[in-house]
């Protein structure tokens, strides 16, 4: 499926209802550690990864931009470390005109004013003044694979980050995702406007249907309940 037709479904959609896709698809849920966030609130982004494991170095970057994909997402993976940055203005800079969607750090950044101004997403763990403290030998395979918390992030996969985070999925089951997530948004936004409107959540899904239910059969799941009347508000 064509990266500009996700952005335009994505651009209704969020991490959360595709994070609940890949749940309802049987798919690992991969995020990017909590605490991982935009640069500038309200900020959106998708693209193919890109992988870069970072080792003091800014070359690895820009080797990578060497043959980046139009429209990817620089995965910078520098340990998940707190004690220095890794990505500042100049790198984003470059990320922009190498044609980039945007950048993910596993780790922090700075040069926070400039990342701002030059309007390209940035997530990371957050920012730190001061930049590598020190740097170690190549990494083989630091172009084809990031680490990224307890996941390991290629180009098969698919970037997306909102104000939840940031989500990675295979880019191969994409499309099967994006339309499980639409199912899933429509079914919040019905739930919610029939809240508003006087009927509460737990008319709509028979909650006190349920209770008798798992009286009768403890292993019973809320989530199992869920299912059999339609609700979305787990997965």
């Amino acid at each position: 499926m064509e990266h500009e037709e996700l952005r335009q479904r994505f651009a209704t959609l969020t991490t959360a209802h595709l994070a609940d896709a890949c749940v309802r698809a049987g798919l690992p849920v991969r995020c990017a550690p909590a605490g991982t966030g935009a640069v500038v609130p309200g900020s959106r982004l998708l693209g193919p990864a890109i992988p870069a494991r970072h080792v003091g170095s800014v070359d690895v970057f820009l080797e990578a931009f060497e043959e980046a994909v139009p429209g990817g997402v620089l995965v910078v993976d520098n340990g998940g470390r707190l004690d220095e940055s890794c990505v500042g203005d100049l790198v984003v800079l470059e990320a922009r005109a190498a044609g980039l969607a945007g950048v993910v750090i596993w780790g922090l950044h700075r040069d926070t004013a400039d990342i701002r101004e030059i309007g390209l997403p940035v997530f990371s763990l957050g920012s730190l003044p001061t930049g590598p403290l020190s740097v170690g030998p190549r990494v083989d395979g630091g172009l084809a694979e990031a680490i990224v918390g307890t996941w390991r992030i290629g180009p098969a996969d698919l970037v997306l980050g909102d104000d939840d985070g940031v989500l990675f999925v295979p880019a191969a089951r994409a499309g099967e995702l994006f339309t499980l997530a639409e199912g899933i948004r429509d079914t919040e936004r019905r739930q919610a406007d029939r809240i508003r409107a006087g009927e509460t959540l737990r008319e709509q899904v028979d909650f006190a249907g349920f209770l008798t239910a798992r009286e009768a059969d403890p292993a019973r799941t809320f989530r199992a309940h869920l299912r059999s009347v339609g609700g979305a508000i787990e997965e």
